[in-house]
């Protein structure tokens, strides 16, 4: 069974169960006991990670920390690789679970609440003291920037006023992590001085466009670049009203001396590629010509959706074109959705015959309860029918009230995995 629960009642067209059968292929590429299956093992004293080898001290602890939106379902994996080895550690999610030898969390998401500090303080507890022989596997995903809060001189409120600042002002993931890093005593590189002089590898799984390992969880574990100018910066520019006055003075420095990071491999093991490559493939076995346009998209939803609908319309019959990234929504009404359905409601103004488009979170949550949705000349007239105005829910914000009357939101639960979003756009 796929991971799309309303898989069969959506799929009505020949062409809708093709789009659906290709975002299946993403979303299992990016499993997380495929993922690392396929990329860790234990060889005698030696962790395998892709090419990379690492030597495990007999004498030493061998730990797992891992967060994020991905952290349960890679700590279960990493329990079964590494057997009797693991001595044990942490597992904080955005999910309630168990596992046999991490201690489990669940915090919330995007906002941080006191369950998130606590978790983030039992995290930090564990890093501090390690020996050098002692080694850390740190699995750091989406959703690590709200789950790994540790405000310091600040409070709860103040980060939560923050980011609402800036989400409603449209802010790039870039611009949200750049003040993430310097508003916690756990983003920015401070995990991985907490675990030094451990020597440690964290697998990190992007669902930052571009990948750069800095930004992606707000970079907990890698030396971070920008400064508290950065990021006061950053805030100004979307709080010109002085709301956050507090915040701009309560900002942190992140460690910069290079010995933190010294002992701690940094490795992308999954992003939007192979969920897209999966996708390809998946494709070009129901025999369409796939290509895969961008793993780097970005910009404003409504923006980027005239885009893809003007590529979708030069694209040839028996095409399908492939997206992977991040858009941005500018709120300006009061309703309720996510990029992927705002991007669908733009795109359903000029989607022709023919053509289909799916927009999908790889985490199966669009801000929502809903992952995502389909988008067709079919659901343009369900819509006609029911006397919808896709500018009128556009213009409130409005996109999940729109596609939940048309009945086209594709529903999976939490996948627990994270790469981003994904856009399939078919032409028959």
């Amino acid at each position: 069974m796929g991971m799309i629960k309303n898989f069969k009642e959506l799929a009505a067209t020949a062409a809708r169960r093709s789009v659906l059968e290709i975002t299946e292929a993403g979303l299992a590429a990016i499993n997380m006991n495929a993922v690392f299956a396929a990329n860790v093992r234990v060889a005698g004293d030696q962790l395998i990670v892709a090419d990379e080898r690492f030597t495990l001290r007999a004498t030493g602890r061998l730990l797992v920390v891992a967060v994020g939106k991905c952290a349960l379902g890679a700590g279960a994996a990493l329990e079964r690789i590494l057997g009797d080895r693991l001595t044990g550690g942490i597992a904080l999610d955005i999910r309630d679970g168990k596992l046999a030898k991490l201690e489990t969390y669940a915090g919330t998401h995007p906002v941080a609440t006191a369950k998130n500090v606590a978790a983030t303080a039992r995290i930090i507890e564990l890093l501090t003291g390690l020996a050098e022989d002692d080694f850390v596997i740190f699995v750091i995903s989406g959703g690590s920037s709200a789950l790994l809060c540790q405000p310091g001189n600040l409070t709860i409120e103040d980060e939560g006023a923050a980011f609402t600042c800036l989400t409603i002002g449209g802010a790039t993931i870039q611009e949200l992590n750049t003040l993430r890093k310097h508003l916690s005593l756990a983003r920015g590189g401070h995990l991985a001085k907490y675990a030094y002089p451990a020597r440690s590898v964290a697998l990190i799984i992007s669902d930052i466009p571009g990948n750069d390992l800095e930004f992606v969880a707000s970079g907990p574990t890698v030396r971070d670049t920008t400064t508290v100018a950065d990021a006061a910066a950053v805030l100004r520019k979307y709080d010109a009203g002085g709301r956050c006055a507090a915040v701009a003075a309560g900002l942190i420095e992140t460690p910069k001396d290079e010995k933190y990071f010294a002992r701690v491999a940094n490795m992308l093991l999954l992003s939007n590629e192979t969920a897209l490559r999966a996708m390809a493939a998946r494709a070009g076995d129901l025999g369409y010509a796939a290509r895969i346009v961008t793993t780097t998209l970005s910009g404003e939803a409504r923006d980027v959706a005239t885009k893809i609908v003007a590529e979708l319309h030069g694209a040839p019959p028996g095409s399908v074109l492939l997206y992977g990234g991040e858009t941005t929504v500018t709120v300006r009404g009061k309703g309720k959705g996510g990029r992927n359905l705002e991007l669908a409601l733009a795109v359903l103004r000029t989607i022709g015959e023919g053509e289909v488009l799916a927009a999908v979170a790889s985490d199966g949550r669009d801000n929502t309860d809903a992952a995502g949705t389909l988008c067709d000349t079919m659901a343009k007239e369900r819509a006609l029918g029911l006397g919808l105005d896709p500018e009128a829910y556009l213009a409130e914000n409005r996109s999940y009230d729109f596609w939940e009357q048309v009945g086209t939101c594709l529903v999976t639960g939490d996948t627990g995995s994270n790469v981003s979003d994904l856009i399939i756009a078919l032409h028959e």
